[in-house]
């Protein structure tokens, strides 16, 4: 199944209704109900989908927004956090997100994980601006940019126990009340250098959960790790994954960072991709908010050629 987030377009509707009607006349059938959905646009999306408009695959957390929040906002509450007041509220809006893909009767809901604490003496190092510089520069092959790698590693490795403690137990508690609803979960992979889990735990990282804890692939943030050095290879690590793979959010990387963009204007070899890409996927775009719509119908067709018309 192909699917489209409402990241493109909710940021410019007051309506639900409207909003997924503009995604269904892009000819799509199924829409994922993204991390900006206002509680406004709650009623004009269940009108929606209880008149058959279009169907939801996918909700991604926290959907929808808490009260007085008006903006994306996928890790306002962290499951890793250390303040347990944070992380009973990760709880209780994930809860609220369950609920809402249960009511809207969609198959899974997104999660992003958290992130370990990598701020030092004077701070958290802009890690990811550092990287991006050097690559940027061509300076791959240097000392500094050997060294800033060392450093991120043995910072992350160090710091990963306590968040990584945390999110498990919260993501136990959330697999339990998901498996109640009939609900998917998909743990994300994630850009930035401290969210978690981080690349080379992924394999590792399901053992713990029940059969309804998959891997999300994100094509962009797992470019973005292979760009940067932070990633030995997009094609490897999907391929890893590949059994515990329930789905993808789709788009393109300019290199080295700029993400969300058009399938086929950046550098992910999508065709390389594809041989892990099966029918029983859910395969949502997830393009850039303003996006002309001409771009994006030329990024979905190109897609579709790469990986199928289904």
């Amino acid at each position: 199944m192909y699917s489209f987030s409402t990241c493109w377009n909710s940021g410019r509707h007051t309506d639900g209704r409207q909003m997924l009607r503009e995604i269904r006349d892009l000819g799509f059938t199924h829409a994922e109900l993204s991390h900006g959905i206002r509680l406004s646009l709650v009623p004009g999306i269940l009108e929606a989908v209880d008149a058959g408009e279009i169907q939801i695959s996918t909700l991604h957390n926290f959907c929808p927004l808490p009260v007085g929040v008006n903006h994306a906002a996928p890790n306002l509450f962290k499951f890793s956090s250390p303040d347990r007041r944070e992380r009973e509220n990760a709880f209780k809006y994930t809860l609220k997100t369950l609920e809402m893909a249960q009511r809207v009767k969609a198959r899974l809901v997104v999660l992003h994980t958290g992130e370990a604490d990598l701020g030092g003496l004077f701070g958290t190092p802009d890690y990811m601006g550092k990287l991006e510089d050097l690559v940027e520069e061509g300076r791959q092959d240097s000392p500094k940019y050997a060294k800033l790698l060392t450093e991120i590693e043995m910072r992350r490795e160090s710091r990963k126990g306590p968040a990584m403690e945390a999110a498990t137990e919260m993501i136990r508690r959330i697999a339990d009340e998901a498996g109640k609803r009939g609900l998917l979960l998909g743990i994300e992979n994630r850009e930035a250098v401290e969210e978690i889990p981080f690349d080379h735990d992924f394999p590792f990282f399901f053992d713990p959960f029940p059969d309804n804890v998959r891997y999300w692939h994100d094509c962009g943030h797992a470019q973005i790790k292979e760009n940067l050095g932070l990633m030995a290879g997009h094609v490897l690590h999907l391929e890893t994954m590949e059994p515990h793979l329930a789905g993808f959010h789709i788009h393109d990387v300019v290199p080295p960072a700029s993400d969300h963009s058009r399938p086929g204007s950046g550098c992910i070899d999508f065709k390389a991709l594809a041989a892990f890409v099966r029918p029983d996927h859910i395969k949502v775009f997830e393009l850039a908010p303003g996006m002309p719509r001409a771009d994006v119908l030329q990024g979905v067709e190109f897609i579709k050629a790469a990986w199928g018309p289904e």
